[in-house]
Order: C-alpha cells, then structure tokens, then sequence
C-alpha cells in the first residue's frame, strides 16, 4: 500500500498499472492479486485506511474530551499530525476519490461526513447563537487550511509546519486552543 500510494500521489491513479505497484512494492505485478483483486480494490482500502483513521480518532477525541474547547484542540492537532505524516494518501483522496466504485465512493463519503460531524458537535457549543450552515462553513475552512499543504511542500521542520497549521485553523474555527 505504501509503494502504491507513492506511486498514484505522484503520477495519478489513471497512469499507474498493477505492474507498477508490484515493482515497486518489490513483487512481480500478478503478484499483487494475492493481495488485492484490483486496482480499484487499492484505491478503496487507501483511502479506507485514512478515512478509518480520522474518524476513529475524531470519535475517540470528542468522547474522551474533558470539554469542547479541549476536543477542538485535538481534533485540530490529530488533523494536523495525519495531513503531515500522511500527506500522499491524502492528496490521493482529494485528487482521485471519484475514481472509486459506486457503492465504495458512497461509504467513504459517509465516512467523512461522520468525521465533519464531530467536528460540529463540539464547534458549534462554542458558538452559541450561530447558525448550523455558519458553524459547518468553519468547520470546513479550518480542515481545508490544514490541508492546504497537500501539494505545497514549504520545506519548513514539521514542528514550524505543525505550529502554522493548527494557528491557521483555530483562527478558521474562531476559537483559541485549549491550553
């Protein structure tokens, strides 16, 4: 999957062939077939894989919380950690989700929109009054200045890069971090 994942954030899902992916993964491409039953099925389980893991995590945040304010920081921060650490398989997401099959495309999408309500769920009590489409506009524009470094590479350490993030998306959110 990693080998994949490379080779399809670099060049595009539509340009990599199974032989690719096996040379690249170290096997002879049929050889991926033990493994996956298509291409598509790697696809899937990329993006399954990062999607499993942000809302899993998000669930995890927002239920563990000792308040809102602290879940909004954590869900701020493991946003961060996963768009640094897994920045190829998110780009892949972003570029290449409508390459996955009908059924797939639609519990990815089910997926995320699960991750946004956590979100929601704790942003919008730390604004009170607000309307729900304003709290989800935030809520939006805070994950998109996360991901904005999906295909900028600004060379900065990860701690700077990690710092900028989360102060862009607090200041998106309109909330301070939790100490």
């Amino acid at each position: 999957m990693t080998a994949a994942a490379e080779l399809i954030s670099r060049n595009g899902y539509h340009s990599v062939a199974l032989a690719d992916i096996g040379t690249a993964a170290g096997i002879v491409g049929s050889g991926v077939y033990r493994h996956f039953p298509s291409k598509d099925a790697i696809l899937v389980a990329l993006l399954e894989r990062v999607m499993d893991r942000l809302e899993a995590a998000a669930t995890a945040i927002v239920e563990s919380a000792a308040d809102d304010r602290s879940a909004v920081t954590a869900l701020v921060r493991n946003h961060v950690t996963v768009a640094v650490h897994d920045r190829r398989i998110l780009q892949i997401y972003h570029l290449e989700a409508h390459s996955v099959p009908g059924n797939e495309f639609r519990r990815l999408r089910r997926s995320q929109r699960h991750y946004i309500e956590e979100w929601v769920s704790v942003v919008a009590p730390l604004h009170p009054g607000r309307a729900d489409a304003d709290v989800r506009v935030v809520v939006h524009s805070a994950i998109g200045a996360i991901q904005s470094i999906l295909f900028h590479h600004s060379g900065l350490p990860e701690g700077r890069l990690g710092e900028l993030l989360r102060r862009a998306a607090h200041a998106c959110l309109e909330i301070e971090p939790a100490p």
